[in-house]
């Protein structure tokens, strides 16, 4: 007898997709965890002046344009260290470059506290990730191939042969790629679904919460189930049948682990109560061309990157020279790690910031100073970094 269905009965699989709008091929490694998924295609009536003889609505055309969109929202996760997070996928349509992978590399010395050589070349460049005990820096500048700066010193300085935990970086691209979801719900006799061409419009990154909380969303080429499905669909013979499930174990980390740091010179502080960082990509998809009822492509616009932070207002130097940089239009770098254990870090990097001048809340007991729409900026596509650890 059929009754209702679990909203827990389900399991979520991303994959990076070869072509847009065509299926990707997953297994049992694509799953990730996600707290909601949700995706909706709405039919764009098409306005009809013909005269009917009566007030009465006639119907659309099944074969109207169609708009596709979805939602996802995940915790930071733990990490194996071993090729990409599971929700990876989506960080890399997000920002668009390839994610680029460092293991395995060995401390010759440190120089500063901020410059280590290692003991061979690190392949690395500006922006990209290095991980120490706990810790999670990028990269500032690049000496020469064994020497680089990172952006604030370790707490606990690597010693000579100390090894650098492995590290991947998503940066920034002019173009995105697409991803395919899957949503299979239990029973099998229930609708599972499939959304093709998945682009994140936007990611929203909430600090300080319960947990660390990431948000995608942006339009998708097409919204596929098991009830409907026809030979053809995504580029699909036949709906594909869940992957056989395999150990499928993580941890979530708690929203108020991790460290910030601001300021030029970057200084590290304690007093956040909150953050977000968002990117948006402007998306829009090549929906209104003839000949079809589906999106083509998806074409990136201007992208927009932005973070708030809230702090308890202090009389200290540090605090003061943030004040002075947002009514000066002096920009800053921001560094912020989520999480304080390795296989939990996730480090953001905006290397240029030119902050607002913060609001004052005085509704509570202390004095909150709110930095609102500070907006990063850049040369080329190097206005934020975001890594795991």
């Amino acid at each position: 007898m059929a009754t209702y269905i679990s909203s827990n009965a389900n399991r979520f699989y991303v994959a990076e997709e070869t072509a847009y709008g065509q299926a990707a091929t997953i297994d049992a490694t694509n799953r990730f965890p996600a707290a909601r998924l949700q995706a909706q295609q709405l039919m764009q009536p098409g306005k009809r002046l013909d005269k009917t003889g009566t007030r009465t609505f006639l119907g659309t055309s099944r074969n109207a344009r169609r708009d596709t969109a979805f939602q996802v929202r995940t915790y930071l996760t733990s990490w194996t260290g071993a090729g990409q997070p599971s929700y990876g996928p989506l960080f890399h349509s997000a920002l668009g470059a390839s994610p680029q992978m460092n293991s395995g590399l060995l401390v010759a010395s440190m120089e500063t506290a901020t410059q280590l050589k290692t003991a061979t070349p690190h392949g690395l460049a500006f922006g990209e990730a290095v991980s120490f005990s706990n810790e999670i820096r990028f990269v500032t500048s690049v000496s020469d191939p064994v020497t680089i700066t990172v952006t604030a010193p370790f707490s606990s300085t690597p010693n000579q042969n100390a090894m650098l935990a492995p590290a991947i970086t998503y940066g920034l691209s002019t173009a995105l790629p697409s991803v395919t979801l899957y949503d299979y719900w239990d029973p099998l006799s229930a609708v599972s679904r499939i959304v093709t061409g998945a682009a994140a419009n936007s990611l929203d990154i909430a600090v300080n919460g319960d947990y660390h909380q990431f948000m995608f969303d942006g339009p998708a080429a097409d919204l596929i189930d098991s009830s409907s499905f026809n030979p053809g669909m995504g580029g699909l013979s036949s709906f594909p049948e869940e992957p056989a499930l395999s150990t499928f174990d993580y941890s979530i980390v708690p929203g108020h682990l991790g460290e910030v740091w601001l300021g030029s010179p970057v200084n590290q502080v304690f007093t956040l109560t909150s953050a977000t960082i968002g990117v948006n990509n402007q998306i829009e998809v090549r929906n209104k061309e003839f000949g079809t009822s589906y999106p083509r492509a998806l074409a990136p616009g201007a992208r927009i990157v932005n973070c708030d932070f809230t702090l308890l207002a202090q009389s200290d130097a540090q605090t003061s020279a943030l004040y002075a940089a947002a009514k000066l239009r002096n920009s800053i770098s921001a560094l912020l790690q989520l999480g304080q254990q390795q296989g939990q870090l996730m480090g953001i990097f905006l290397p240029n910031v030119v902050p607002e001048i913060p609001n004052y809340n005085d509704s509570e007991t202390r004095l909150l100073w709110e930095f609102k729409n500070n907006r990063a900026q850049g040369t080329s596509d190097d206005e934020i970094s975001i890594a795991f650890a």
